[in-house]
């Protein structure tokens, strides 16, 4: 795989999403969990989203169990947890796996593009964040700890360009 473009997965309504949609876009995918302590970054993605969408930029959030069990609902319940606490408006998916065997195919690509700390592909935890640039590549991987606020100069880098 090349870029973006060339991946699709299931949104937390069922429905396929093909990331052909987000071409020209600055994206922004991270793995979420309801129950992590860096579950209040909810409220900075939703506001870089609802600051910089009509700008070009696209949050895409994917729900993953492999940390702590911290993501323990089912699409329903993720996407009611969303709306309640956050009002998350950006495009949430269906739960996958982010490391491993059965990781999903687009965090597999996400990973061998943009290794993170000592080359090191694996994701660490929730919240690790990959931004993308509107050529559909990586431009950089954020660790979990990073604020979504903290994003937002190399957010401005990549729309402007």
């Amino acid at each position: 795989m090349n870029d973006l473009s060339e991946f699709s997965a299931r949104t937390l309504n069922g429905s396929t999403r093909t990331f052909d949609a987000y071409r020209g876009k600055v994206v922004l995918v991270v793995n979420t969990a309801s129950e992590c302590g860096f579950t209040p970054q909810y409220e900075g993605l939703e506001a870089l989203s609802r600051k910089y969408r009509k700008e070009g930029l696209e949050v895409l959030g994917f729900p993953c169990n492999q940390f702590g069990a911290q993501e323990p609902g089912d699409a329903a319940e993720i996407a009611a947890f969303c709306q309640k606490n956050y009002g998350v408006s950006f495009q949430m998916f269906d739960k996958i796996e982010v490391n491993g065997s059965g990781a999903h195919p687009l965090y597999q690509w996400l990973t061998k593009s943009a290794p993170g700390i000592l080359g090191i592909e694996a994701i660490k935890w929730n919240f690790t964040k990959f931004l993308l640039g509107r050529d559909g590549k990586v431009f950089k991987r954020y660790a979990p700890q990073t604020a979504p606020a903290g994003l937002e100069g190399d957010i401005e880098r990549l729309l402007a360009a």
